[in-house]
Parts: C-alpha cells; sequence; structure tokens
C-alpha cells in the first residue's frame, strides 16, 4: 500500500461532511418567490356600496370580498377574492424571494470535512457497501491526466477492477415525483470519482460514461467526495494528484 498523504489521517466524522455537505447544497440553491399582486388582481366588492347591494346584509352571507357577475341584467355575489383564508381567496403569506437559504460554514470545519471524507475512501468497509470493485484502496494509478478520450478512461477503469462498477451505474430509473416533469425524469446512481492534478482533456472524456465524475484534486469538495452526505465514496487517484495534494498542503 502507498503511503498516503496527512490529509487521509483524519477521523472520519459523519456529522461534520454533512455540515459541509448542506452549506454547498443550501448555496445552490435558487431563491424563488410569488408576485406581489398575486390574488389581487380582481374587481371586488366587500361592503355597502349603494341600494343595490343593501339586501345581502344580514342574511347569512359573510362579509368578504366577492367577485361581482353579471347575469341577464341581474348583478350576483361570486366567490370570495383577495381575502386570505376564504375559498378562492389569496395566499396569506407566500414565499419571499428575499428570503436567504444559505448557510455558513467555517473553513477550517470545511477542510476537516474533505479531510474526514478523504480517509472515509480508504475503509474498504465503508467503500464496500455503496461501489463494486477489485483491489485494495485506494485506487492509484498513472497518467490520468494524459486521458483525453472516453474509450481510453473505460478502459483504464476496467483495468483497475471496475467493470462491474461501470456496469452497475449504466442502470437508470424514473424518479418518483414532480421531478418527472421537471426535466430530471430519470435517476442514476453515483459511480466512482477520479482526481487528477490537471485536465488535458479527461473531464470531457469523462461526460459519456454516466456514473463518472473528474475533478481536479484542488477543487475537492464534501459533495463530490459525499455525495448525499454519505461519505465512504470510490475514488481513483492519479499518481500525480496524490504528490500535489502532498506537496502544496492542500485542506490541511
Amino acid at each position: 500500500m502507498t503511503d498516503l498523504p496527512e490529509q487521509f489521517e483524519e477521523r472520519v466524522r459523519p456529522d461534520i461532511i454533512k455540515r459541509a455537505f448542506l452549506s454547498i447544497q443550501s448555496n445552490k440553491r435558487q431563491s424563488y418567490g410569488h408576485d406581489k399582486e398575486a390574488g389581487l388582481k380582481h374587481v371586488t366588492y366587500w361592503k355597502n356600496r349603494n341600494n343595490a347591494y343593501r339586501s345581502r346584509k344580514g342574511r347569512g352571507m359573510s362579509r368578504v370580498p366577492r367577485k361581482i357577475s353579471v347575469r341577464r341584467g341581474s348583478q350576483l355575489f361570486g366567490p370570495a377574492a383577495e381575502s386570505p383564508g376564504t375559498r378562492g381567496g389569496r395566499r396569506a403569506h407566500g414565499p419571499k424571494a428575499e428570503k436567504e437559504f444559505s448557510e455558513d460554514i467555517n473553513n477550517k470545519e470545511r477542510r476537516k470535512a474533505i479531510r474526514s471524507a478523504l480517509a472515509a475512501s480508504t475503509y474498504q468497509e465503508i467503500v464496500s457497501e455503496k461501489h463494486n470493485y477489485n483491489g485494495e484502496l485506494p485506487l492509484i494509478t498513472g497518467g490520468l491526466d494524459s486521458i483525453e478520450k472516453t474509450s481510453e478512461l473505460k478502459e483504464t477503469l476496467e483495468e483497475l477492477g471496475l467493470e462491474d462498477e461501470l456496469e452497475r451505474v449504466t442502470e437508470k430509473k424514473v424518479r418518483a415525483g414532480k421531478g418527472t416533469g421537471r426535466g430530471r425524469k430519470y435517476s442514476r446512481k453515483v459511480g466512482p470519482l477520479v482526481v487528477v492534478a490537471e485536465d488535458n482533456g479527461i473531464v470531457n472524456g469523462a461526460n459519456n460514461l454516466p456514473g463518472v465524475e473528474v475533478s481536479l484534486v484542488d477543487q475537492l469538495n464534501a459533495e463530490k467526495l459525499a455525495p448525499g452526505a454519505h461519505a465512504g465514496r470510490l475514488i481513483v487517484w492519479d499518481q500525480k494528484a496524490l504528490e500535489k495534494l502532498e506537496e502544496e498542503q492542500l485542506y490541511l
């Protein structure tokens, strides 16, 4: 087993990993809100404006803003409108676009979460629960940063014993819920993470491999190392990436 850098000696802390993961997810959340005039674009009457409406007072009809409809020359009171808490009324407190969803995290805590996720990726009992692979962890090879084609990357991963893993992540299923109509109908399983020191075309080459993700060693975060806030992702390291991790003392 290759001597690993100091970053892999951190104790696995699922609580800190989850906190860092939720911080990334919250910063990605898109703000949304309602129209300020939503539910207020009606012609309504709610009190005795003239003699035509006095007959409605005291006849069991609540005094809320109501739509007026004209039928055969007579004016009829329709359903309620603009009044919160009534059938057909507006929403009392709709979502506000100015609401802040982001959650801050300390830099020391964020780096500790990355080190903790790196350490979890070397425990076979944790990684084997989510991935299929052959060999000892961590998976280290050379020349990954020079790969440009998808076929070359796939062949390299299969030589490392990830043939069953690549077959596992090709399966996809229909997502339950409203996501089927919002551009995310299918969901896939998460595959291995390839970490390199430089990008000479390998990122584009991995786009056609489902479930496979490529990241530069200086751009790692808790979301890449622990998808869904679950530590133990299978990581394929380029030898130069490990050397850069140790030489530049990243995430310490």
